[in-house]
């Protein structure tokens, strides 16, 4: 790559006035003329850019046109037109952003180093001006010249190869005329091109004398090349009675001022004194209130707050059932969560209590939460047994038994409340506070509320419980997983088989899925009030793999995807609405009872009418199903009855297990057990049982086992228990051995891993069409045309060292390299620009000999590294779409951005800029654009694989490489789900194969994942992602 060692230059032509023109080398000279120009023409990487003027009677610029990329914008009669429509501001394209810029408006290119900025006024523009980034090559036409180029042009040569020629258009010669006056006051300034300039001012008025703009804008122009340190700055309105611009509503006109109003959503834009230019500005002290119309300024105590497009003036409150926000400083300042945290199993798709998401592999035995000697077992979409000391629960096939005897209504003892909340659902509440809800029918699901005050004692699939995400893959050996599969199946009873499929396995539900489950998505349908609160895409995802792999009744398995949303929905105190009977999921009621999405068995029984209900006062998340109206009660006969028809109930008490008889004999070094005539307890036999749960049932499976105080390890041999080997990642370890994962150091003892913790630094990375995993592990998708704050350390606080902010660059053309330009701000010393596949820098201070280097870059392989000790930041650059962050952990809890907190909780990484308050990715991504150019919001996600649908097979099926064989060796260490699903996406992103480097963007991804994991894949070949 090539590194720049200088301060970023700016070449800039000007045109003003009635034809007056500033090369880009400096040279001035004046054309009047209302012929077509070629301001500027060149090609620049295949990219080509023409710019084309027009002047008319009056002097001004009546028309421009800016094609870049065959994208045309045409300025005139005061209104931006790009392919022929008219556009407001700010505007975002994918190759161009048009915003305001002060009293000018500007077009930045997002494919080219152009910029182009230009004042309008009634009847025109009088002042324009094109900016390069950076030299281009040779081959440059048009008014503009070239920058770089020694020498200096004739300028009628220039004219003549610049105009385009019609029949009505004429080139005037100029006539002298007076501007004596104002040239008097640049005397210090101009010195010896005040003659020069005299005769462009008398070329430039000649026959506009009357015009305001045409005469104005000269002098203007003048003035501020000459600086506010001249002696004509402070007095040229005054001597050429120039009057200044009227600013709408409450902003005050100043000359040199911020180009970016101070506004409510952004009272601090970033800015340097370069950027200083003739701007309208609120009074200091005030904002520009951008949340109303009206270019009203206020005090940024007084901004209000946006939340779901609605305004809240300060100190508005806005709760919800779990948290309640104050608007402050037109910011929300939110509450903690004062919801319990709440564990889902909704067939093979777990969410932990903590909130990390993952699917287990097979339909096996699970203990899905355990505390103390409390625990649930569970086998995916069959049945549920609870275990509590000795007390032993089965929830199956719409049935609820206690020791073989169903549960009809409710069950009480001195360990747990059991009872049918609805027709539906089975409410547990245990002595220790822990709370349990089961739907029954259509499909067996869990909802587990752990106990208060027990964190840190809670384990199984559903996690620890403990606000720290990256542990939820603690094994019941005690070891952390970085895969779903190893880590669930150590939580299993007994052995257990992955054979769950993961890829939809029928043409015809697929298309059945992606119709029906869109309903989730849609922005204007029954679920969007929700929208803003539970972030629908997960749900989506799993409303199409479990209705696209369901066997038979698609519609029952649509419904129950739907409903797990919609009880999400109700866990945030949201109710959706009749989604059932939008969706055709009508529930059908027995008998006369009645169906309702918030159902309760509170004195609805006649069970209750027999002495306090102790099924009331129980705060749960609300449930569906059929029950009673109110005035009648549910009788045995399942059959709303009034009061005087019910029967009386009187307690039943319960049965304890019976005794446990253990028998066996020694036979060839294992003791061999036969059930039959001798029942005993084998389910501790193994090393590997040893960190699985003792369940309250025994269990006896006839076979040969290891002599009492031994246990068979991994390797089939009896051991003691001192000497047992351990699994990590489907590797055997034996006694002593030790393995470091997620910056632990795990040493195998008695069976079980015993683990010591050290600081662990984060990774944070984007790629594609906005892929981005958190520091905190947390996967989402956001794609922005603008540019957005990766990380930083300001946070609010105005203390901040660095910020790294990353913009996308267009990917589906022929003619476009996909790449991602980055911005590291070092923040007073140096701003450092990855882009075009190189870097450069610009300077604030000068850099002191002797001094250590504040950071250093280097080429390793195919990627460009900079490190920036200092500041504990690592930024590695593919040179393409893909920015990986690697940041120091004493960072931890001390950053934000599209990144996240760092905290070590992915559950609030998606946290509103500036806000506690935790968002859809949509709306945290839009809050954290950069203030300056000003942006528009992304309003509407796009789905590439619906866009282009013929290319979602074709990508499913190059994508599998992640999930087969070539990768098999990390699938145990690196869950390939995620970066699966972002594969895909990026796989559609473009019309047609091979034309976007989004697949191999990846799959590299994925191979560094693995790489990380001491996995090394060699996954490229000469035909697939050749380096």
């Amino acid at each position: 790559y090539t590194f720049h060692r200088f301060i970023i230059s700016f070449y800039t032509c000007r045109t003003f006035g009635s034809g007056v023109v500033q090369t880009f080398n400096g040279t001035v000279f004046y054309v009047s003329s209302t012929c077509p120009f070629t301001l500027t023409h060149f090609t620049h990487n295949r990219v080509e850019c023409d710019i084309t003027t027009w002047r008319g009677e009056t002097g001004l610029l009546v028309r421009v046109e800016i094609i870049i990329n065959k994208i045309r914008t045409v300025l005139q009669n005061g209104s931006i037109l790009v392919e022929g429509k008219s556009v407001w501001l700010p505007y975002d394209h994918t190759y161009q952003h048009i915003f305001h810029y002060g009293v000018y408006t500007k077009l930045r290119s997002s494919v080219l180093p152009l910029s182009v900025t230009w004042h309008s006024v009634p009847g025109g523009i009088d002042s324009l001006w094109v900016e390069l980034e950076q030299e281009l090559n040779s081959g440059m036409t048009g008014l503009c010249g070239a920058p770089g180029v020694a020498g200096m042009w004739c300028e009628q040569q220039l004219i003549a190869d610049s105009v385009l020629p019609e029949d009505t258009c004429r080139i005037r010669d100029p006539l002298s005329t007076v501007c004596r006056l104002f040239m008097s006051y640049t005397l210090d300034c101009l010195q010896t091109r005040t003659p020069h300039y005299m005769q462009l001012c008398e070329e430039n008025i000649y026959s506009y004398e009357q015009s305001e703009y045409i005469r104005c804008a000269f002098f203007k122009e003048v003035a501020q090349q000459c600086g506010k340190n001249s002696y004509v700055w402070d007095i040229w309105r005054a001597v050429t009675k120039c009057d200044e611009p009227q600013c709408p509503g409450d902003l005050l006109y100043k000359e040199l001022g911020e180009p970016f109003v101070p506004s409510c959503s952004s009272p601090n834009p970033r800015a340097s004194h370069q950027d200083l230019i003739a701007s309208c500005v609120c009074p200091k002290g005030k904002v520009l209130n951008d949340h109303e119309d009206g270019y009203q300024c206020v005090s940024v105590s007084d901004c209000p707050c946006v939340f779901a497009g609605r305004s809240y003036a300060a100190g508005d409150i806005r709760s919800t059932k779990c948290q309640s926000c104050v608007c402050h400083d037109g910011k929300w300042r939110c509450s903690e969560n004062w919801c319990p945290s709440r564990c889902l199993i909704e067939g093979q798709f777990v969410t932990t209590f903590d909130g990390k998401q993952y699917a287990i592999p097979g339909k096996c035995e699970y203990v899905a939460s355990q505390v103390i000697f409390y625990f649930f077992l569970m086998v995916p979409l069959n049945n549920i047994s609870h275990f509590c000391l000795l007390e032993t629960y089965t929830f199956s096939n719409n049935m609820v038994k206690f020791d073989e005897k169903e549960i009809a209504e409710l069950h009480q003892s001195d360990h747990a409340l059991v009872f049918w909340q609805s027709s539906m659902y089975v409410q547990v509440q245990t002595s220790f506070g822990m709370k349990i809800q089961v739907q029954m029918s259509p499909e067996i699901q869990l909802y587990v509320t752990p106990p208060e005050n027990h964190t840190g004692m809670i384990s199984g699939l559903c996690g620890n419980n403990n606000a720290d995400t990256t542990d939820d893959f603690t094994t019941s050996s005690g070891i952390i997983e970085n895969s779903a599969q190893p880590f669930a199946v150590s939580w299993s009873v007994g052995a257990c088989s992955v054979n769950i499929p993961s890829p939809c396995i029928n043409a015809d539900n697929e298309i059945f899925a992606d119709e029906k489950c869109s309903v989730l998505r849609d922005p204007t349908g029954i679920f969007a009030k929700c929208h803003d609160l539970i972030p629908v895409e997960h749900y989506h995802t799993v409303c199409i793999q479990r209705t696209c792999n369901c066997g038979s009744g698609l519609r029952q398995c649509l419904c129950v995807a739907l409903a797990s949303y919609a009880t999400a929905c109700a866990s945030q105190g949201v109710l959706v609405g009749d989604w059932r009977k939008v969706t055709n999921c009508t529930v059908t009621c027995k008998n006369n009872q009645e169906f309702s999405y918030d159902m309760r068995a509170c004195n609805h029984t006649c069970r209750s009418l027999s002495g306090a209900d102790p099924r009331c006062g129980l705060d749960d998340v609300p449930v569906e199903g059929c029950g009673c109206p109110e005035g009648t009660h549910l009788n045995q006969q399942l059959t709303c009855t009034p009061k005087a028809q019910c029967p009386c109930y009187h307690q039943s008490g319960t049965m304890p297990p019976g005794p446990v008889v253990i028998d066996g004999r020694q036979w060839d070094g294992k003791v061999c057990v036969h059930c039959s005539q001798s029942p005993v307890n084998t389910a501790q036999k193994t090393c590997d049982s040893l960190s699985k749960p003792l369940v309250a049932k025994t269990s006896c499976l006839s076979g040969c086992y290891c002599p009492d105080g031994q246990y068979e390890d991994h390797h089939g041999d009896c051991v003691f228990r001192d000497n047992c080997t351990c699994v990590y990642s489907g590797k055997v370890f034996s006694a002593g051995q030790s393995v470091k994962t997620n910056c632990k150091t795990c040493v195998c003892g008695q069976g079980q891993w015993h683990c010591r913790d050290k600081p662990c630094p984060g990774k944070c990375q984007v790629y594609g069409n906005g892929h981005y995993q958190t520091f905190d592990s947390r996967w989402y998708r956001f794609d922005g045309h603008c540019q957005y704050t990766l990380v930083e350390d300001d946070c609010g606080t105005g203390l901040g060292s660095f910020s790294v902010r990353v913009e996308s660059v267009p990917c589906c053309d022929e003619a476009l390299t996909c790449s991602r330009a980055i911005v590291i701000d070092l923040q007073g010393e140096v701003t450092l620009t990855l882009s075009d596949m190189k870097v450069t820098r610009r300077l604030h201070t000068a850099i002191s000999a002797g001094v250590e280097p504040l950071y250093s870059t280097h080429t390793v392989g195919l990627y460009i590294m900079i490190s920036v000790p200092s500041r504990g930041l690592t930024l590695i650059w593919d040179k393409h779409t893909r920015v990986t962050i690697e940041m120091v952990s004493c960072l931890r809890n001390r950053v934000c951005g599209l990144c996240g907190n760092f905290d070590s909780n992915e559950m609030n990484d998606l946290q509103i800029s500036g806000s506690t308050a935790v968002a859809s990715p949509l709306a945290f991504g839009n809050s954290w654009k950069t203030t300056t150019p000003p942006c528009s919001d992304v309003t509407m996600e796009v789905f590439p694989c619906e866009r282009n649908s013929y290319c979602s097979a074709w990508a499913q099926r190059r994508c599998m490489i992640l999930k087969g064989d070539t990768f098999k060796d990390c699938h145990l260490k690196v869950d390939p789900e995620p970066y699966y699903q972002a594969c895909v996406l990026e796989s559609c992103s473009c019309e047609f194969e091979g034309k976007f480097l989004g697949f191999c963007t990846a799959v590299a991804a994925y191979a560094e994942a693995c790489s990380d994991q001491d996995v090394c894949v060699k996954w490229r070949t000469p035909d697939m992602c050749r380096k």
